[in-house]
């Protein structure tokens, strides 16, 4: 069972899909959320959660008091539990689902206002494929927005585009989440 673990939204209990994605524990979210929030990374923040799944990390920011969050996910079924665990949690006002491919959207023009974004991909995802995510969502970050990529514990460093320093790496279990800091 997936729920969230702390703000407005707490115990809510989150439906995920029944293929295709594997939710970011609550153990390495209630670490990772933990240490944005010492460093003022959540409350006001806009969120942008790539390849969403059940959307629990966009969730777990704005139940943690983030101002909106852009959950981007290509799989029909995964979209509509996120719309549905946003409204669940009580939370939908804050959270927009885009039905799409990740690739299709960061190739789109930025505004350059998201504050963290979060990228927890299929672990098939080659790492290139994942270094042109990482060159194309800069444009829609904000200056010294955060950047968490959350991959399988043996994988390797991603590729950071020029601008982007990297930040923290963290082992939990088999999960490995890097935390990278744009600089522009």
């Amino acid at each position: 069972m997936t729920r969230i673990v702390a703000g407005a939204a707490r115990g809510r209990t989150l439906q995920v899909p029944k293929s295709g994605t594997r939710p970011t524990s609550e153990r390495v979210r209630e670490a990772l959320f933990s240490r944005l929030e010492h460093y003022g990374y959540v409350r006001d923040c806009r969120v942008l959660d790539l390849y969403s799944g059940s959307g629990a990390l966009a969730l777990e920011a704005v139940s943690r008091g983030a101002s909106h969050a852009i959950c981007v996910e290509s799989d029909r079924q995964a979209a509509q539990i996120i719309r549905s665990n946003a409204e669940h949690s009580g939370l939908s006002q804050h959270v927009q689902v885009l039905m799409q491919p990740v690739e299709k959207y960061v190739n789109q023009t930025g505004r350059g206002d998201i504050d963290v974004v979060f990228l927890d991909p299929p672990y098939a995802l080659g790492e290139a494929e994942l270094a042109h995510v990482l060159a194309a969502v800069v444009e829609h970050l904000k200056p010294d927005a955060m950047i968490v990529v959350e991959r399988d514990k043996h994988s390797p460093e991603p590729t950071w585009p020029a601008g982007v320093q990297l930040d923290d790496e963290r082992i939990w279990g088999d999960t490995r989440v890097w935390s990278a800091t744009h600089q522009d």
